[in-house]
């Protein structure tokens, strides 16, 4: 069994859980959707169903995939620490521009 990053480095298998995040999808929706071949998406799909990621349920002759988000949240809780340091930084530089800019009124209204 892959584990959880594993699984979400493949640029497919993210674009088909952005997907599902919108809707409940069969595989033919995802097919005409994503532009993959049914056999690429059901390999996709099967990896993502055995790490939790995604649900799929019968609707008759159907398959319907849905999204199961939970076992992000390890993902999630990694990635704050990143988010925070990310956060600092964005909001160092918003002080910045914000300083820049009242320098730049100050020598507006001093000049008019």
């Amino acid at each position: 069994m892959h584990d959880i990053y594993t699984i979400i480095a493949e640029p497919s298998r993210r674009r088909i859980l952005d997907r599902l995040l919108h809707s409940d999808s069969t595989v033919k929706d995802l097919t005409e959707d994503l532009g993959l071949s049914q056999p690429l998406i059901s390999s996709h799909l099967r990896l993502l169903r055995e790490s939790g990621l995604v649900r799929v349920q019968a609707d008759g002759q159907r398959r319907i995939y849905s999204l199961d988000a939970s076992p992000l949240a390890g993902v999630d809780e990694w990635l704050s620490t990143y988010r925070k340091k990310w956060n600092r930084h964005v909001d160092k530089l918003e002080e910045h521009l914000d300083r820049q800019k009242r320098i730049k009124e100050r020598k507006s209204n001093e000049t008019n």
